[in-house]
């Protein structure tokens, strides 16, 4: 279930990895991590942005036609070759991010893992990844701008305080923030670990 927690400075949810559902497609499987509105649906295309995961398990794979969706693509493990026919193609490895628009004719060669982020009409959104060592600290401020932040845990375990409260999360996790405002985090490294930043903003 999602924890809700509510601070002086800003409300956040967790969804541990345990309630996300993960289903399978001719390729591998997809694991959605976040869809809004949260009543809309993937099938139906109605969501303003939708973030999910995928494994890639078979050597060419053919992209889905989504009109009317940008999409943004980072490689989590392994590494793919894109191509976007009469645009560009790009070899992604880890942590590489490919910008394209969801009625591109897109496939790829290779095998992996991704982490996706789809946006509709006026909703837009960038992804980057932070690596932290063991113990190691770090600050992140959220900006004014941003109406949605989420952080994802690939890889290990992390502590993320807010100043009122500290939060662990596990591989898989993902902690979310509707109007973070210029909310201050300290991340901890608690063992290796990677995350997944998503910033949304809807204009």
């Amino acid at each position: 279930m999602k924890s809700q927690i509510k601070s002086k400075q800003v409300e956040y949810s967790i969804i541990r990895s345990e309630n996300l559902k993960t289903t399978r497609w001719t390729g591998g499987t997809s694991t959605e991590l976040f869809i809004f509105p949260t009543d809309s649906e993937y099938q139906k295309r109605n969501f303003s942005f939708r973030l999910s995961t995928a494994k890639v398990e078979i050597e060419k794979s053919e992209f889905t036609s989504l009109p009317g969706i940008s999409r943004k693509l980072m490689v989590l493990d392994g590494g793919i070759f894109i191509n976007h026919e009469k645009h560009h193609s790009n070899q992604l490895n880890k942590f590489d991010v490919d910008a394209f628009e969801g009625d591109w004719k897109t496939t790829s060669i290779g095998k992996c893992i991704d982490f996706n982020l789809m946006t509709q009409g006026k909703t837009k959104g960038v992804i980057s990844a932070l690596v932290f060592e063991k113990n190691q600290v770090a600050d992140y401020i959220a900006k004014a701008a941003c109406d949605w932040l989420f952080i994802y845990v690939n890889k290990g375990i992390a502590s993320i305080n807010q100043g009122i409260k500290t939060e662990t999360l596990k591989k898989g996790d993902l902690m979310v923030f509707n109007k973070p405002g210029n909310t201050k985090l300290m991340l901890i490294g608690m063992e290796v670990c990677e995350l997944v930043i998503s910033k949304i903003t809807s204009q």
